[in-house]
């Protein structure tokens, strides 16, 4: 089967706009159910689980993503970067590829001993008993096993723009939690129980996924030293930012879940569950821009005029977002229950801050791609800064006040990877 990069390179220039149009309707189309269909899930789980249940259930899944985080620790973006440059080769592709899984798997030990005590203790602190902490931390095995690689098996064949098998993956796994949830809770309204029937597709979609990956790279490969001591150069660097971001990106949940009470997690993880279409613009700038963007040469002006492209495009797009929420908020807040009713604003605050992060990862994820790396010190100052301010500012103990406290750090973050970006392009030749 031919990619589809392969494909369009054998188009003329005067069809490009139109295959692009094609690829994009076709990539954002499937995307889009698969999001949809995980936002159904996700209000099936708002709706059978009680608002206690379900602020033990926000703060698995943020502590999920946070275990995920510190087991990459840059390990992805260093694959990326050096896939990237041999993505052609089905043997160096495998050598990279086995280097970038060894490191991850051994990163996950440490990402464990780190991430399980903070969760118990944000459990306990939220009066759940240790019965039902206990539950909900075995539970998070599957899904954690899975996205160790993930990630790392996704990144040859987007390389190659062979984009179809990996959507028909997501969306089987996407329909399989929407199935085991439903059947699941309407018996067992549990966390822990919610958590599973996400966690066990994602076992069966990892499997599908390592089958389309090694279909670009040679899965005999052995791990190489010198490129992982090449991706390591990387990881000292991302590392430092990372375990900042492991906090900071999730701080609201953080924040909320130690000064606030359950029914604020709760309130806090429904809203931020409407936010998750916004992932659409996220996965398709991850699947069809930024490989792209790995590969461009070294030209200054190639890589500005792509820049302010992507940046333009997604903005234009996420103020659409913000108007619809404005104009159609009780509409979509029926969406989650009646238990989550006159959230009108905190609605509204919830999906800017959610657009703010979408510009801000992206552009992390442009720059690193390309391995460069902002200097933590530089990069966590920064944050503490205007953390310490915002928390001075707003009032954290309330659900309006976190959200508040959101968009002002969100604000410095974009400032400070779009800033970094502008400045290494301005840097090439």
């Amino acid at each position: 089967m031919k990619s589809i990069a392969h494909r369009l390179s054998n188009i003329p220039n005067k069809d490009k706009a139109l295959s692009w149009f094609k690829l994009i309707s076709i990539t954002g189309g499937a995307q889009l159910i698969g999001q949809l269909i995980g936002l159904v899930s996700g209000i099936i789980i708002i709706r059978l689980l009680p608002t206690k249940e379900y602020g033990f259930y926000t703060l698995a899944n943020t502590m999920l993503g946070t275990m995920t985080i510190l087991a990459d620790g840059g390990i992805a973006s260093g694959v990326m970067a050096h896939a990237g440059k041999v993505w052609k080769d089905k043997v160096k592709s495998g050598i990279v590829l086995a280097t970038g899984l060894d490191m991850r798997r051994k990163f996950a030990i440490g990402s464990l001993i780190v991430s399980i005590p903070f969760l118990i203790y944000l459990l306990i602190h939220q009066d759940a008993g240790w019965l039902t902490t206990l539950l909900i931390v075995a539970s998070l095995i599957p899904a954690f096993y899975a996205a160790l690689s993930d990630s790392l098996l996704e990144i040859v064949p987007k390389l190659h723009q062979t984009i179809l098998p990996l959507q028909k993956n997501q969306l089987v796994v996407g329909a399989a939690r929407l199935v085991l949830s439903t059947l699941t809770l309407f018996v067992f309204p549990w966390a822990f129980v919610a958590i599973i029937a996400s966690g066990l597709p994602r076992i069966y979609g990892n499997l599908k996924l390592r089958k389309i990956g090694y279909n670009f790279a040679d899965r005999h490969q052995q791990p190489d030293p010198l490129i992982q001591k090449e991706i390591l150069k990387m990881v000292k660097r991302i590392l430092p930012g990372a375990i900042y971001f492991c906090l900071s990106g999730q701080i609201t949940i953080w924040l909320i879940s130690i000064f606030g009470n359950t029914t604020s997690v709760a309130q806090l993880g429904a809203l931020g569950r409407l936010g998750m279409l916004l992932s659409l613009f996220s996965v398709l700038t991850s699947t069809l821009i930024i490989p792209r963007f790995a590969r461009l040469p070294e030209k200054r002006i190639i890589l500005l005029k792509y820049f302010v492209r992507i940046m333009l495009m997604l903005i234009f797009f996420l103020l659409l977002v913000i108007v619809v929420v404005y104009a159609f908020p009780n509409q979509i807040l029926w969406i989650l229950g009646k238990g989550y009713a006159g959230l009108e604003m905190e609605l509204l605050l919830s999906i800017i801050g959610s657009c703010l992060s979408v510009l801000g990862g992206v552009a992390f994820s442009l720059y690193t791609s390309r391995g460069w790396v902002i200097h933590p010190v530089l990069l966590i100052i920064g944050n503490l800064v205007s953390i310490i301010i915002g928390m001075f500012l707003f009032d954290i103990s309330s659900l309006k006040g976190v959200l508040l406290f959101n968009l002002f750090t969100s604000v410095f973050a974009i400032v400070l990877n779009s800033g970094f970006l502008y400045w290494k392009i301005l840097k090439s030749l």
